[in-house]
């Protein structure tokens, strides 16, 4: 016990002492980690005090307050996700700060979540405002934020010029329930136009990501993550995402759904193409299935615009549209849009949540959706997005054997690498700058879209240093692997 109560102690020190975010100089950073008292010199401990002298934002240490506190709660922890060392206890704005006071600028924002980036000030006054008046009271009962946001989502989509038929929307509490309920709308369409039962049939896409719940998993064709969970619900197909040839085979008469990312983020930040998306509407249409667009991470302003399909014709538009991941900015919330023919499917009892919809939720998206809806905002992510493609490209001149492609559309970006990009990951994080992986060895940058361009060519400089270090001067990075929903069949 002694060594918990030392650790929150020294977090609670720092974030009392922290005042407003500056830059830590590095010589304050590595003085602070050698400063930990040690009894031994175990060759551990060397290895960590040559490297924080080495490195301007070393990990925690081994034996740091951070070591000793997850040495503590570990056990005690399902082991679902393989983290780094260090912990996190504060951001603002763009950046973080961990346990051992060290600053990272944030081109992740909790997987494309954080959009307005970290403690918005707005958000935690109505957090606090909303706590005080009412949490929660199920949807047994009415509440004003509910219908609020919902009339919010569907306006602002109409307007926009995004999904022309959006005309109701049903709030839950993450993307993996949004698409749940996408996926039994779409079966209960089916159901009515085909009482016997035969369109039943959901069509998703080889390097999609739908969620974890066996519904969305089992749209979620990696074979890696569906067999321990064996069988998958049946009725699921699986295509080649941008391959026009092979929907009229894929999409029949049992079809009842094909669901798609317009953008696939974990897949690996690939893009569909328009006619691809068209072929798709066409043929949905032939056959009476329900077109389903997930854009629960490359939606609500991360492409530059309200919805990445916004950009296509209105007889490409979906059916039923699923968003979660930035309508909450980090508090839990999904929701699933439909179309009237959808909606008129859709009786009492048929679906349901205990905690979607409730009043605080939907009190802090409807604040967020205005937020991530406003045109200034939007504009603003496409000039970002040049900023990046400019370092990037200047990358892939720099490093033409190891930088391979640049994919993405505003702030949903990835870097094709030729091998595995966990040790830039790792020098990337120990020079303070925290990017991602998906798919097979790409980097991944979704940040907050409130970033400023001034921070984007300051995490391009220490992304450039890192890639440095691993490509030019051939330094051994040890990193940790798994900085991804879901890894690829066979990583």
């Amino acid at each position: 016990m002694a060594t918990s109560v030392k650790s929150v102690r020294h977090v609670g020190s720092l974030l009392k002492t922290r005042g407003t975010p500056t830059l830590i100089c590095h010589s304050q950073r590595r003085a602070s980690a050698i400063a930990v008292p040690t009894s031994t010199a175990s060759q551990n401990i060397e290895h960590d005090v040559t490297k924080e002298a080495s490195v301007p934002n070393p990990d925690p240490p081994t034996d740091s307050p951070t070591a000793a506190q997850l040495s503590e709660h570990t056990p005690y922890m399902v082991a679902t996700y393989v983290r780094p060392p260090p912990m996190m206890v504060k951001g603002e704005g763009c950046c973080l700060w961990d346990a051992e006071n060290r600053q990272y600028l944030d081109f992740t924002a909790g997987i494309a979540v954080n959009a307005l980036g970290h403690s918005d000030p707005e958000m935690a006054k109505l957090l606090y405002q909303q706590a005080r008046t009412l949490i929660h009271t199920s949807n047994l009962y009415h509440n004003p934020w509910t219908g609020e946001l919902s009339k919010q989502i569907i306006t602002k989509t109409l307007s926009a010029g995004a999904m022309h038929t959006a005309s109701k929307a049903f709030i839950c509490n993450s993307g993996s329930e949004a698409n749940e309920a996408a996926i039994k709308f779409a079966r209960k369409v089916g159901k009515m136009r085909m009482p016997s039962g035969t369109q039943h049939e959901i069509l998703s896409f080889h390097g999609s990501f739908h969620g974890r719940t066996m519904g969305s998993l089992s749209a979620t064709p990696n074979p890696k993550y569906q067999k321990p969970f064996a069988p998958m619900i049946p009725g699921f197909k699986y295509a080649t995402y941008n391959d026009e040839s092979s929907i009229n085979s894929l999409v029949t008469d049992k079809t009842c759904g094909v669901i798609i990312e317009p953008i696939q983020g974990e897949g690996g930040v690939n893009v569909a193409t328009p006619s691809f998306l068209q072929a798709l509407r066409t043929r949905c249409d032939e056959v009476g299935a329900v077109l389903i667009y997930d854009e629960i991470q490359c939606g609500l302003g991360r492409t530059g615009q309200v919805w990445a399909h916004q950009t296509l014709p209105k007889s490409a538009h979906p059916d039923i549209l699923t968003t979660a991941k930035a309508l909450g900015n980090g508090f839990p919330i999904g929701a699933t849009i439909v179309s009237e023919d959808v909606a008129q499917c859709i009786v009492t009892g048929d679906h349901g949540t205990t905690f979607g919809g409730n009043p605080l939720a939907c009190r802090l998206a409807h604040y967020i959706f205005s937020r991530l809806s406003d045109p200034e905002l939007l504009s603003s992510v496409q000039s970002k997005e040049h900023v990046f493609r400019r370092h990037f490209e200047h990358l892939q001149r720099k490093y033409p054997n190891h930088v391979k492609e640049i994919r993405g559309r505003g702030l949903i970006l990835g870097l094709q690498l030729a091998s595995d990009p966990t040790p830039v990951v790792t020098a990337a994080r120990e020079r303070g700058l925290l990017v991602i992986t998906c798919g097979t060895n790409t980097l991944r940058f979704v940040p907050p879209l409130i970033i400023s361009e001034a921070e984007i060519e300051r995490g391009c400089a220490i992304l450039e240093k890192a890639m440095e270090v691993v490509f030019a001067d051939g330094e051994e990075v040890q990193g940790t692997k798994g900085q991804q929903e879901m890894a690829p069949n066979g990583r």
